[in-house]
């Protein structure tokens, strides 16, 4: 049966002499993965084609879907959304990509969560267009509510009682607990003003250095591996603590 839906691209490997195999995190069915013939061809009406299914590029796809199988086919595509920046400016690149490797590493399951897709979606069009201090506070956000989309939101906020984040259970407590995944004063008190946010440009307004961003970068990313079996090592945050002032 033919549907049209919404795509983001994570991964694309090459399939055959022409072809490639795209997994995508589809608005209705979650993540698939799609068979798309001959894009790798040299002919004038597959030139370019392959540069729709980079990491991240967002599309609008007709699809054939099957519960029954594995592998998706995809009839008609196009852009949805033609980036402006995050192609070729580095920052906002690496922060696009460890945003797909996130999402690479935590979605085990093909359910579709239309509020996680919007969430995607919405930050990486905010990547393409939002001024530097935004987009360096950008990958926070995005992880902690990450956790939040995948069912394991962190519960409570700072305050004098509750100094302590504890990573593991995923709650403001009065004490430091026994295991070494907590976050305490001002790191938790930043962390609790990021969970409260409600529009993206908040975040322009959290004044960050370096270091403190590096150090929550961290934090997050093993709060989420903690809550997810398998998650493995990320290759893109290294770049982006990098290149992150």
């Amino acid at each position: 049966m033919l549907h049209k839906t919404k795509g983001i691209i994570l991964r694309t490997v090459k399939y055959g002499e022409t072809s490639i195999i795209s997994t995508v995190y589809t608005e209705l069915f979650g993540v698939q993965s799609y068979i798309v013939k001959g894009v790798r061809q040299s002919s004038k009406t597959s030139q370019g084609k392959a540069n729709y299914f980079q990491p991240a590029m967002m599309l609008e796809m007709e699809v054939y879907h099957n519960e029954q199988k594995q592998l998706q086919f995809i009839k008609e595509y196009q852009c949805c959304f033609l980036y402006e920046k995050i192609l070729y400016d580095v920052v906002r690149n690496a922060v696009a990509m460890y945003v797909i490797e996130m999402l690479q590493h935590s979605l085990k399951q093909p359910e579709a969560n239309p509020d996680l897709f919007y969430l995607i979606e919405d930050t990486l069009k905010e990547i393409d267009k939002g001024s530097e201090t935004f987009v360096a506070n950008l990958p926070l956000y995005f992880t902690l509510h990450l956790g939040s989309e995948l069912g394991f939101q962190i519960q409570g906020t700072y305050s004098e009682n509750t100094p302590v984040l504890d990573l593991q259970q995923g709650f403001f407590i009065n004490d430091i607990p026994l295991h070494p995944y907590y976050l305490i004063d001002e790191e938790a008190r930043i962390t609790s003003q990021i969970l409260t946010i409600l529009k993206y440009k908040d975040l322009e307004n959290i004044p960050l250095n370096r270091n403190i961003r590096r150090q929550l970068l961290m934090a997050y990313q093993q709060y989420i591996a903690l809550h997810i079996a398998d998650f493995g090592d990320m290759r893109s945050l290294a770049v982006l603590q990098e290149v992150l002032s």
